[in-house]
């Protein structure tokens, strides 16, 4: 099980009164205990390469439902492709997801450092797709109970990452599927071909609630 460890020195506003816009706040660190705060909160931290660190809450939340998740044909072919292991090569992981080559990076040494110590503590997971001996794609995420952050994917082979995101719905699918939450911050373009949706920020909150009472899928427990 995962360890629990120090509570935060800092707290984070209430989300209630954040306004319209999808950061809430500014600063603070990335321990452990502030990580898993925030994450309870509703907050994930992505840094700015020019000022403080920020920790958001998309007004609009990308999701996927769990219960119910109906794969598309290319997804469904795509995880054939590949198996999917949990754990195996988490390092390799998130510094493939942290790759400066890709569009937008943001995954920093200080985040590389953070998330690499919440998951020796037992809080964050690689999900990754194989393909023999290769890791042909991934992603990693942070799991408290009935949820899962996904933080970043990556492929080296077409279908790795769809591979993971349907190896991990498959993970969640228990007899707690349906109040599971599948967090994936935003809905981009790739994400919607996966079937994620949005829920507004608000309601995001109560299933987050909800989630956080159920116990770990066996996989992350």
């Amino acid at each position: 099980m995962p360890v629990e460890p120090p509570a935060s020195v800092w707290d984070f506003p209430p989300i209630a009164v954040a306004g319209a816009g999808d950061i809430v706040a500014a600063g603070a660190d990335l321990e452990p205990g502030t990580v898993l705060a925030a994450y309870r909160r509703g907050l994930f931290p992505m840094p700015d390469s020019h000022g403080p660190l920020l920790w958001w809450s998309p007004v609009d939340r990308g999701i996927i439902e769990v219960a119910g998740f109906t794969p598309s044909r290319s997804l469904r072919r795509a995880r054939k492709a590949f198996e999917i292991r949990v754990n195996t090569a988490f390092d390799q992981v998130i510094r493939a997801c942290a790759d400066p080559r890709r569009p937008g990076p943001w995954i920093n040494d200080d985040i590389i450092e953070s998330y690499t110590r919440l998951h020796r503590m037992g809080w964050v997971h690689s999900v990754e797709a194989w393909a023999g001996d290769e890791l042909a794609g991934g992603l990693y995420g942070v799991a408290i109970g009935g949820l899962f952050a996904g933080e970043s994917m990556f492929h080296r082979r077409t279908g790795g990452s769809k591979a993971a995101v349907a190896g991990l719905v498959e993970l969640l699918s228990d007899k707690y599927a349906a109040e599971r939450v599948l967090d994936i911050q935003w809905v981009t373009d790739h994400l919607a071909t996966l079937g994620a949706t949005s829920l507004p920020r608000k309601r995001f909150l109560r299933r987050l609630e909800q989630a956080l009472e159920l116990p770990l899928p066996e996989a992350f427990s």
